[in-house]
């Protein structure tokens, strides 16, 4: 226990109290703790990837709070800190801190040093010193964002901490992959896949987007082979002039449906191409007849499967218009003036030669359309064909719906977020990457004695050996030196998609295979806590994996936070210039006031950036530090026993009981908020009528039985109301609770109602507030100072209400400076009417 101060004071208590907590280890996971005591929580790994915006601690802070709540409540509360550090993202920052790019080809160069500062082009480097500089940055990156989340009061466990690229995370991701293979729920395809030119990789669906963006509707006349009409498709996508492959038309459309079977002649190149017909064809769209491409969006890819159709791809890895035309397609004249062109500047030279050609019907016409972006590209995406591993969804749909109707969500409408992506879900889940910060796909395969590569027989490593790198290690029963030489052995080149491994955190974290009793008594897990927009992604795919792996869910509620949004109810981000940093919030207003902050935001509600809301926790915090002075500093009344409490001391703690009853049941269905306004809400009127209220009896002599009742109750409240704000406001309840208590208010019992005041009247406290509030009124309204003697006062109302006055009659005279009081009785409603008669004959009434 310490000493009260003279003059409490916040700044300070972050540093103080977080080096407290580390030292004292507040927060550690006893491991020895059975089942039924731990409460397991999925931390969502911490984003390692530049500067942080006040929106990265918003749904940390929630977390924190169900966190401190359930080791509140008695439980051993698995709370490990992840770092989510490999991936795109950390490429790009790499290649943009550094001015380095990967080029795989290169060799290691074991002394290599980084440029002091990026140079106007980016320099090539091996894929192992890029590997190298990731890393060196994410740990810079990481240590930075600690101390951060370390003054924010994470109730997190550091010594559990992993990293998503972290060896034990790259074990149980090859790990996980190399059974879902042996299941068969992995497999290799060569096929049409979504891709990012800038970064030159394959993308999922779950990570794609739509933006809308100015593009232009081009009309082009086809040539039919059996009917004297020009055939005239509307199209954004003319520089896929090449690529086509068909048209197609819905086969109700009575305009074309003479000429479904027929074909027709692609302008500029001259390739006959078939007139067929699909229901997915629009009439009300342009013309009503399309141009399938290979391709062009989903929906060409959708057409050329059911209507087996050739491939005749255009487009490159790079974006650019191929060098070489596919088979069928006249290399000399419109080809010659595309090959080389990115996908932009080929449309604007095909717009000139079909003007030029007379195979343009009408100028282009400009138009704003939706195409599909990589969540993190900057360029739309192109689709290619190449060989990618993926995982099977599609012949699970109808059991990942079900799981997702056995998980308990909070808020329950997001359930239809997750049902709404299940039943969407148009491919299987590619999982691998032509990028190179990353978990690698633990895979080599055999070269015939031509060279060539044989996918269909793949080299797995033994879990043993995991993890492994192919492209440095080399599997059993080869050389080094068989490496790329025929009848020898090729790495896999690609990694894991980041959501791959991610996925799998409850594994990585509960020590799944590596440490089999913890993962027995943290798995499955309570809590999973996450944004709103990541359900399709973090939340769908672990859910996969665990129902692949282990057959149940990865945990049994889903706590959803939303977005935190700019005044205007924009979603933050650098591109839109309004991002908010939490130095600055937590400078100016501090971490307690921070986290007031973001616990207004009801689950999975979007919750915008209010310092007025942020002032409001830091006066919360101030006035718990004042109250909790005043209220320790009162007589000390020592042994004796304790006097009964008086009717405003009874229902103030009736109050207070059914406080701990609400927010104890809010808290046990995750919601923050509903519990926040709940405490807080008594915590005001606790200081602003009951504090008041009884003040003068709190200072009287010790000893006195009413001063003792006040006393003893001011504590106790104080006491319960620390625990029930302690999730909130870490510190400043900390530091309350040390004046007083040993040990730390984090591990002291979560407080329960007291069956000594069950089915008290609260209604004595509820009518002397209201005639407290009458009393101040009339002497603010008569501008007299609040210690004016009052006369007298009337009050009018019900019997029991007028009764509960009464009852607080003493402490109603102490504190307004009453001489005399009377009642008139009527029968209804509730509630007071109170008159007040002033010392300086004024009189008000209310």
């Amino acid at each position: 226990m310490g000493v009260v101060p003279e003059r409490p004071s916040l700044d300070g208590l972050e540093a103080r109290w977080g080096a407290r907590w580390e030292a004292d280890g507040t927060y550690r996971f006893d491991p020895g703790r059975p089942r039924e005591d731990v409460y397991a929580i999925d931390f969502p790994p911490l984003t390692v990837s530049g500067n942080l915006h006040v929106g990265h601690v918003f749904s940390y802070c929630h977390t924190d709070v169900l966190a401190r709540f359930q080791r509140m409540r008695g439980r051993a509360v698995f709370y490990p800190v992840g770092w989510d550090d490999n991936g795109l993202p950390t490429e790009r920052r790499v290649e943009n801190y550094y001015g380095v790019r990967c080029d795989p080809s290169l060799p290691y160069d074991p002394g290599f040093s980084p440029p002091a500062s990026p140079g106007p082009t980016k320099r090539p480097i091996s894929r192992p010193n890029f590997v190298e500089l990731c890393r060196l940055l994410t740990e810079a990156d990481e240590q930075v964002f600690e101390e951060l989340w370390r003054q924010l009061g994470l109730s997190v466990d550091w010594t559990l901490a992993y990293t998503t690229i972290g060896e034990r995370a790259r074990r149980a991701s090859q790990r996980g992959f190399l059974r879902m293979l042996a299941r068969g729920e992995a497999y290799q395809a060569e096929a049409p896949t979504l891709w990012d030119v800038t970064f030159r990789t394959a993308v999922a669906q779950a990570e794609v987007e739509d933006r809308e963006i100015p593009g232009v509707a081009v009309r082009v006349r086809f040539r039919p082979e059996v009917s004297g009409r020009d055939l005239v498709v509307e199209t954004t996508r003319p520089e896929l002039l090449g690529a086509c492959v068909a048209l197609v038309a819905h086969p109700d459309d009575a305009r074309y449906r003479d000429l479904v079977g027929t074909t027709a002649t692609t302008p500029l190149f001259g390739v006959p191409v078939p007139v067929l017909a699909h229901r997915l064809a629009d009439p009300g769209k342009g013309t009503g007849l399309a141009m399938i491409c290979t391709f062009g969006d989903l929906t060409d890819v959708l057409w050329w499967r059911e209507l087996r159709l050739p491939v005749r791809s255009i487009v490159g890895r790079d974006g650019r218009i191929q060098a070489q035309p596919p088979d069928g397609v006249p290399a000399a004249g419109a080809w010659a003036e595309l090959a080389g062109r990115t996908t932009a500047e080929a449309r604007r030279r095909v717009v000139e030669l079909l003007r030029g050609s007379g195979d343009l019907a009408g100028e282009p016409r400009p138009v704003t359309h939706p195409v599909k972006f990589y969540e993190n590209g900057e360029r739309p995406l192109e689709i290619v064909t190449s060989r990618q591993w993926f995982i099977r969804l599609l012949a699970h749909r109808d059991r990942l719906l079900e799981r997702g109707r056995e998980l308990e969500w909070q808020p329950p409408f997001m359930r239809a977020r997750y049902e709404h992506w299940v039943t969407g879900l148009h491919s299987d889940w590619l999982v691998s990457r032509q990028r190179f910060f990353g978990v690698p796909i633990p895979l080599w395969y055999p070269l015939t004695t031509d060279g060539a590569v044989d996918h269909h027989h793949p080299i797995v490593p033994p879990e043993d050996r995991l993890p492994v790198d192919p492209s440095t290690d080399v599997p059993d029963g080869y050389r080094p030196a068989d490496r790329g030489r025929p009848g020898g052995f090729a790495a896999d080149p690609d990694v894991f998609d980041t959501w791959a491994t991610s996925s799998l955190t409850p594994q990585i974290a509960g020590g799944w295979e590596e440490d089999p009793e913890r993962f027995a008594r943290v798995f499955p897990m309570h809590l999973r806590p996450q944004a709103h927009e990541i359900i399709r992604t973090w939340l769908f795919y672990t859910v996969v994996r665990s129902d692949f792996e282990h057959g149940v869910l990865p945990w049994a509620r889903a706590a959803i936070s939303g977005w935190v949004v700019d005044p205007d109810r924009r979603k933050m981000s650098k591109s839109k210039g309004n991002v908010v940093t939490p130095t600055a919030m937590l400078e100016r207003y501090g971490a307690d006031a921070l986290r007031y902050w973001a616990a207004g935001g009801r689950p999975g509600t979007d919750t915008a950036v209010d310092e007025g809301q942020m002032r409001v926790g830091r006066r919360l915090a101030v006035k718990l530090l004042n109250s909790g002075r005043f209220i320790l500093g009162l007589p000390e009344d020592g042994p004796g026993g304790a006097a009964p409490p008086e009717a405003l001391d009874r229902a103030m703690l009736a109050g207070l009981d059914a406080t701990v009853a609400g927010a104890t049941a809010a808290l046990e269905a995750a919601d923050w908020t509903a519990a926040l306004e709940g405490v807080e809400r008594f915590f005001w009127s606790f200081c602003d009528d009951y504090l008041e209220l009884v003040k003068d009896r709190a200072y009287r002599p010790a000893g006195e039985p009413a001063g003792r009742a006040a006393r003893a109750s001011l504590r106790g409240a104080l006491d319960v109301q620390l625990r029930l704000l302690a999730p909130y406001l870490p510190y400043a309840c900390e530091e309350v609770w040390s004046w007083w208590r040993d040990g730390s208010v984090h591990l002291a019992p979560w407080p329960d109602p007291d069956p000594a005041t069950a089915g008290a009247d609260r209604r004595p406290l509820e009518a002397a507030s209201q005639v407290i509030t009458a009393v101040r009124r009339a002497k603010s309204q008569a501008r007299l100072p609040l210690r004016t003697p009052v006369t007298r006062v009337v009050v009018t109302g019900p019997r029991a209400w007028l009764d509960a006055a009464r009852a607080a009659e003493a402490d109603l005279a102490a504190a307004g400076r009453v001489a005399a009081f009377g009642y008139r009785e009527r029968p209804e409603p509730d509630g007071l009417d109170v008159r007040v008669e002033l010392a300086a004959a004024e009189e008000a009434t209310t």
